[in-house]
């Protein structure tokens, strides 16, 4: 017995892929605007010491990098230390204003778990380290995190 109707094949219509690589490069440039990229451009020549344990720092967004060296452009005095607090040279004794100025514009979470990443030359005396961290005290940044490389053995 046949019947008198008879099904209609379906045909799913292919997906179209012609504009696949418009929305992969929107959504690329998008990422790119929006995420920060923070780079210090550093102005001290820096030698960071080894170390036997390694850890990374978790929230990057909450940190604040001092780096302790030598002049790296050649001009001045080549033999002095300095301090380079997130990208300008600054004394030590500037260090709490310019917490206290980034704690301001921070969000009070990150405010709370502000770290300090302290990278100083394998050179620097501990006199140049301890009035940075005594300037540190001051402003109550108190999780310091200092920076070195692997040891090799």
């Amino acid at each position: 017995m046949q019947s008198k109707f008879q099904r209609k094949r379906m045909n799913v219509p292919s997906l179209n892929m012609a504009s696949m690589p418009d929305l992969i490069f929107t959504v690329l440039f998008f990422f790119m605007i929006v995420t920060h990229m923070r780079s210090d451009e550093v102005k001290v020549r820096v030698e960071v010491p080894q170390g036997k344990e390694m850890q990374k720092l978790a929230n990057k967004a909450s940190v604040v990098n001092i780096y302790i060296g030598h002049r790296n452009d050649g001009k001045g005095d080549q033999k002095a230390w300095l301090v380079q607090f997130n990208g300008d040279l600054v004394a030590p004794e500037e260090i709490p204003a310019r917490i206290e100025q980034l704690r301001a514009g921070m969000s009070p979470e990150n405010a709370e778990h502000l770290t300090v990443n302290l990278r100083a030359d394998r050179r620097t005396p501990m006199g140049v380290i301890n009035q940075v961290k005594q300037a540190l005290q001051k402003s109550y940044a108190l999780r310091i995190n200092y920076s070195a490389t692997d040891l090799k053995q």
